[in-house]
C-alpha cells in the first residue's frame, strides 16, 4: 500500500490523502487550502493528479478545509461516490453552496474594480467553481450511519466513529486486503476536545496498523474552560457595560457559531450575565443551527438540558438570525449593546469583514478570536498584533480590543490529543502526524516518542509517497 498526502501536511488546511493498495485508489478528504498568498495556487493544482484512477472518496467531516474541493473534484471528471455521515452530507448541501456563493461575488467584485479602475482586462479573475458546479457535486454524496460497516470498494471495509469535532464529524476506521493481509488504517479527522459543550467526546480506537492523527494543537494545552468563561464574561461585561461597545465574534458557521450559543446562554442561565442581545449574522449558520437542532441525538445530555432552559427564557438570551442583506447593513448602525457572531471564521471573506470594517476602528469594541486561525488569514493578523489591516481595498487602524480564547477550540489540545492515542492496546505500525502547522506537528510526534515511544512516527512532506509495510 501507498499513502500520499497532498495537503495538511505541516499546515493545517487542504487535508487531502490519497491511499493505494491492491484492488483500488481513494481519497479520504478533499479540502481547500485557506490563508496566505499561495492559496488560491494551491487550490488550482492541488487535483492536479489522475481523477479516473480514484475508486471512492471518504469524507470526515464538513469543514471546508476538508471537503471544499468536492465540487472541483467533480468539475473536473470524477464520478465515483462519495461517503460521508448523514449529518456531514446535509451540512454540505449548505456550505458548498455558500462556499461557491461566495468565490463568485469575489471574483466579479475583482473584475468590477478591474473596470472602474480602467486597468487592462486580459485576464478575468473566475471562481474555483461555480454554485452550479457545487449544487451538481452533491449528487456524489453518499450517507452512511456511525457505527455502520459498509465496503466501498473491493477489498475495503468501512467504518465511521464520531469524533466529536463538528456535527456528523468522524474518525474513519478502514480494513484493508493486502496481499493475503488485512491491514487496518485509522484516519483521525479533527478531534473535538473532551467536555466541551454541545458534542459527545470523541470515539476511542484500539488499534491500527497505520495511523493519520491531526495535530492543529499538537504543541499547547488550552485553557480549562471554567477559566474560559471567566475570561469572557470579563471581556463582555467591560465591553458593553462599561466601555458601551459591540462584541464582534468571528466564528465558524459549522461548530463554534452553535457552541458559542450554548455557552453564552449558560452564562446567562447561571447568572454570570444578567442578558444578552446576540445577533448571528450568517446565513449559513442560521441553516448551520437548524440542523444542529434536528441531529440532537448526537448532543450531549448537558446541552440537551440547557436548550430547553433557551427556549423557556427568551427574555434573557435575547437571540435573533439575520438572512436579509440589508438587515445585516442596518446592524453598522447599531453602535452599542451588541454581540455580533458572523462568518468566516478566519475573517477571510463574508459578512464579518463588514462588521470589522465598522468596528475594529472603536476602541470602546472588542473583537473575541475564538478558533484556530490559520497562517496568511486576517484572523491571524489580529492573533499576532497587527496594528492596521487591510478591508475592502482600505487600511484601518485595529482600535478595539483584540482577545483570543482558546478554551473554545473545537480541536483536541496536545493532552487530549494523547489521551485519545493512549487508547490503542499496540503501538501502530506508522504514525503520520498531519493537520498542523511544523512547530505543531513536530511537537506532538516528539510527545508521542516520549510518552509511548511508537515506532516509525512521521510529519509527513506534502506530495511524497510513502509505503505501507
Amino acid at each position: 500500500m501507498e499513502l500520499t498526502f497532498f495537503g495538511a501536511a505541516g499546515e493545517v488546511t487542504g487535508s487531502c490523502a490519497r491511499l493505494r493498495y491492491d484492488g483500488g485508489t481513494f481519497l479520504v478528504d478533499c479540502g481547500l487550502f485557506q490563508g496566505g498568498r499561495d492559496a488560491d495556487r494551491k487550490n488550482l493544482r492541488a487535483l492536479d493528479f489522475d481523477l479516473r484512477g480514484i475508486d471512492f472518496v471518504l469524507l470526515t467531516h464538513a469543514h471546508l478545509d476538508h471537503s471544499g474541493l468536492i465540487p472541483r473534484l467533480v468539475s473536473l471528471g470524477y464520478r465515483g461516490k462519495i461517503y460521508a455521515t448523514a449529518a456531514t452530507v446535509d451540512l454540505l448541501g449548505v456550505m458548498l453552496l455558500d462556499s461557491a456563493h461566495i468565490m463568485e461575488k469575489e471574483a466579479e467584485w475583482i473584475n468590477r474594480g478591474k473596470r472602474e479602475r480602467n486597468l487592462r482586462r486580459g485576464y478575468e479573475a473566475a471562481p474555483l467553481y461555480t454554485v452550479n458546479q457545487a449544487r451538481a457535486s452533491l449528487a456524489s454524496l453518499r450517507k452512511v450511519a456511525y457505527g455502520e460497516e459498509f465496503t466501498p470498494h473491493p477489498g475495503v471495509r468501512c467504518r465511521f466513529h464520531d469524533a466529536g469535532h463538528i456535527l456528523g464529524s468522524a474518525v474513519i476506521e478502514l480494513d484493508i486486503e493486502s496481499g493475503s493481509a488485512v491491514r487496518k488504517v485509522v484516519f483521525s479527522g479533527d478531534l473535538g476536545q473532551p467536555t466541551r459543550p454541545v458534542l459527545r467526546d470523541p470515539t476511542p480506537i484500539p488499534e491500527a496498523d497505520f495511523l493519520v492523527v491531526e495535530s492543529t494543537y499538537g504543541n499547547r494545552a488550552h485553557r480549562a474552560m471554567a477559566e474560559t468563561e471567566r475570561e469572557l464574561v470579563s471581556i463582555l461585561k467591560d465591553t458593553l457595560e462599561r466601555r458601551k461597545g459591540n462584541v464582534i465574534i468571528p466564528a465558524f458557521a459549522v461548530g463554534r457559531t452553535q457552541e458559542m450559543l450554548f455557552v453564552l446562554a449558560g452564562l446567562v442561565r447561571q447568572g454570570k450575565l444578567d442578558g444578552l442581545d446576540v445577533v448571528v449574522d450568517s446565513p449559513m449558520a442560521a441553516a448551520v443551527t437548524e440542523l444542529t437542532l434536528r441531529y440532537d441525538e448526537l448532543w450531549d445530555d448537558e446541552t440537551r438540558e440547557l436548550l430547553g432552559w433557551i427556549r423557556a427564557h427568551g427574555e434573557r438570551m435575547r437571540l435573533r438570525f439575520v438572512q436579509d442583506v440589508e438587515e445585516s447593513k442596518a446592524l453598522n448602525d447599531e453602535r452599542s449593546g451588541l454581540v455580533i457572531i458572523s462568518a468566516s471564521g478566519m475573517c477571510e471573506a463574508g459578512r464579518i469583514k463588514h462588521h470589522l470594517r465598522y468596528n475594529i476602528d472603536r476602541s470602546e469594541c472588542s473583537i473575541v478570536i475564538c478558533g484556530f486561525q490559520a497562517a496568511g488569514t486576517l484572523g491571524r493578523r489580529l492573533v499576532d498584533g497587527a496594528r492596521a489591516v487591510t478591508l475592502f481595498g482600505e487600511r484601518i487602524p485595529v482600535r478595539a480590543a483584540v482577545h483570543t480564547i482558546g478554551g473554545l477550540s473545537a480541536h483536541a489540545d496536545q493532552p487530549a490529543l494523547l489521551e485519545w492515542l493512549a487508547n490503542f492496546v499496540q503501538p501502530p505500525r506508522h504514525t503520520f502526524v498531519v493537520h498542523g502547522e511544523l512547530q505543531a506537528a513536530t511537537a506532538l510526534a516528539d510527545a508521542v516518542d516520549e510518552r509511548f515511544g511508537w515506532p516509525h512516527v512521521t510529519v509527513p512532506a506534502a506530495g511524497h509517497c510513502y509505503s505501507l509495510t
